[in-house]
């Protein structure tokens, strides 16, 4: 852990699973002592007291340690990697979009301060940190871009600033009616200008950006707060059951379902969403393409349509 570079939420997270799920295991045992046999047996003990894609995330957790010890010359050979030992897999849930009427009702069952951001969500692909972290100046009203620089995360219980998902900015186009939305949300409610640590909540570093979305208490959103306060009722009150499928991270499968459908492409659609390739968007949305037969059957009854007229219309 100390001599990996990781930002401080993901050590946060990587150090409890580490903690909780590997070390009563493996703590006690010698390096050369850990045998193909042991992380079988690991494994199977954690079925049925994890989800396959925790499962999944620790098994990986686990590789990298050993493969960091194969590095130092401290073992031969990485046990994660025997053919005898087969990783977890997650199982791939297919995405179903909300529908329009779905996403509106829940839309109108949030304070009105708040109702902007399912615009941002639904309309521009965002995620809810960066919802939470949206300032002023990432707003260009005149050319129409939304530039994501920014999330609100919580860190060892205390909200800071920090980079979108997989560090990377990333600018989106803001619809008209996106971009009028946040207007109205302007001349009700002005920005707030909150100064959080950037990252490490117990760094020197501050922050200060003037956030278009605050509480009523006049700081920034936590995300556990807003959950549970306005979201899940809202969902409720649109009459779908709360999971964990319908936080809002929704409203990016209901952009996503949006742009395939009007024929984006799959590696545009992976820049808008923030995904760092293009092959996990396709795999998580490929069900929601147009099929390609039908463009197919499109395609070819249109060239043919065409002709017919070409020389429908040519002079004798």
């Amino acid at each position: 852990m100390r001599t990996r570079a990781f930002d401080e939420s993901t050590r946060e997270s990587t150090e409890f699973r580490v903690r909780k799920h590997l070390v009563p295991f493996f703590g006690s045992r010698q390096l050369a002592a850990i045998k193909p046999g042991h992380i079988r047996e690991w494994d199977a003990g954690m079925v049925g007291k994890l989800a396959p894609a925790t499962r999944a995330v620790v098994f990986a957790h686990l590789r990298t340690i050993l493969g960091a010890a194969v590095d130092d010359e401290r073992i031969a050979k990485n046990p994660c990697s025997a053919a005898s030992v087969k990783p977890p897999r997650p199982v791939q849930r297919r995405v179903v979009p909300w529908r329009a009427d779905e996403v509106s009702a829940i839309r109108g069952g949030l304070a009105e301060r708040y109702r902007p951001m399912v615009d941002l969500g639904a309309g521009c692909g965002m995620r809810q940190g960066e919802i939470f972290g949206l300032g002023v100046d990432d707003v260009d009203l005149v050319s129409g871009w939304v530039h994501i620089v920014r999330q609100v995360k919580v860190v060892r219980s205390r909200l800071v600033f920090g980079l979108p998902k997989n560090d990377r900015d990333r600018r989106v186009p803001l619809p008209d009616s996106v971009a009028q939305s946040l207007k109205d949300h302007a001349k009700k409610y002005d920005p707030l200008s909150i100064t959080l640590p950037w990252e490490d909540p117990f760094s020197d570093e501050r922050v200060t950006v003037p956030l278009i979305f605050t509480t009523t208490r006049r700081g920034a959103i936590k995300r556990a707060t807003f959950d549970g306060k306005s979201w899940r009722p809202a969902v409720k009150a649109a009459g779908i059951v709360p999971t964990r499928a319908t936080g809002m991270h929704a409203l990016r499968h209901f952009y996503a379902s949006a742009l395939l459908d009007a024929g984006e492409s799959i590696k545009a659609l992976a820049s808008y969403l923030g995904h760092s390739d293009p092959g996990f968007t396709l795999r998580v949305y490929t069900h929601l393409m147009p099929a390609s037969e039908e463009r197919t059957r499109r395609a070819i009854d249109d060239l043919f349509h065409c002709s017919v007229r070409r020389l429908e219309i040519k002079p004798s």
